[in-house]
């Protein structure tokens, strides 16, 4: 059983309604940043950043995506102003399913800052190389989220909607999270998060995570952290775990 569990029909009309989503949230968030702003400023130019990491074990959302083995994972961004872009991709392996072999995400969307909070309005699209004929595990999300400082901490909530989730059913699924990372020192950050997975078929659970990261160098980021789900019974992979994971960014 993976971490969505359940297989779906493809359903077309979901991928063009996200398509229709996203642009609206683009729209939106130009237009609330241009409320926002006081002055007119010259638009930043494009950057790109690449990131790679190592880990024990891939988690999301609580539930492990490597049957409880190795991941290794990198991916590319690029923003221009308020807009952003990127695509990531890690190895991934199901219980049950020998062919499934990794996980490539592309996303994109518009960071605006207004009311003093930091917004992020997007989509998310995963996609799966070597899955079972009519499984389907291919779905798309679009994500709501806001952050602020306050000193050295920081608080956060999140929330990601997909028509049609992973598998066949035909899910629709809604997954809220909060989330908070505070800095007691130079380069030491704790940080931690709650979230609760909803699905239309009613196979809902609570997760959440606790831990700590080192930055080692400019470059080079060391992750101890702790998984845990309410959804033992839904598998092993469902289970409490430490996870430790080696990040680059450069």
């Amino acid at each position: 059983m993976t971490r969505k569990s359940r297989f779906k029909a493809a359903g077309r009309n979901d991928l063009w309604f996200a398509g229709a989503c996203l642009i609206g949230l683009v729209v939106w968030g130009i237009a609330a940043q241009a409320d926002a702003q006081t002055a007119e400023a010259e638009p930043a130019g494009p950057a790109i950043a690449w990131n790679a990491a190592v880990g024990s074990d891939y988690v999301f959302r609580g539930v492990s995506q490597t049957e409880e083995d190795a991941a290794i994972s990198g991916g590319v961004d690029l923003t221009s102003g308020i807009f952003y872009a990127g695509a990531w991709a890690s190895n991934v392996a199901f219980p049950g399913d020998p062919d499934t072999n990794a996980e490539i995400d592309l996303y994109a969307g518009v960071r605006p800052e207004f009311a003093g909070w930091n917004w992020d309005f997007g989509a998310v699209g995963y996609f799966y190389t070597g899955q079972p004929n009519g499984a389907d595990y291919d779905y798309v999300e679009a994500r709501f989220a806001a952050s602020r400082a306050f000193g050295p901490a920081t608080i956060g909530a999140a929330v990601y909607w997909s028509p049609d989730f992973f598998g066949a059913a035909e899910d629709e699924a809604t997954y809220v999270e909060a989330n908070a990372a505070f800095s007691p020192a130079d380069r030491w950050t704790i940080s931690g998060a709650v979230g609760r997975q909803f699905l239309s078929s009613d196979f809902d659970y609570t997760t959440w995570n606790l831990g700590v990261a080192r930055q080692l160098t400019d470059n080079l980021t060391l992750d101890v952290r702790y998984h845990d789900t309410d959804a033992h019974d839904f598998g092993d992979i469902y289970g409490s775990r430490a996870v430790a994971s080696l990040k680059a960014a450069f």
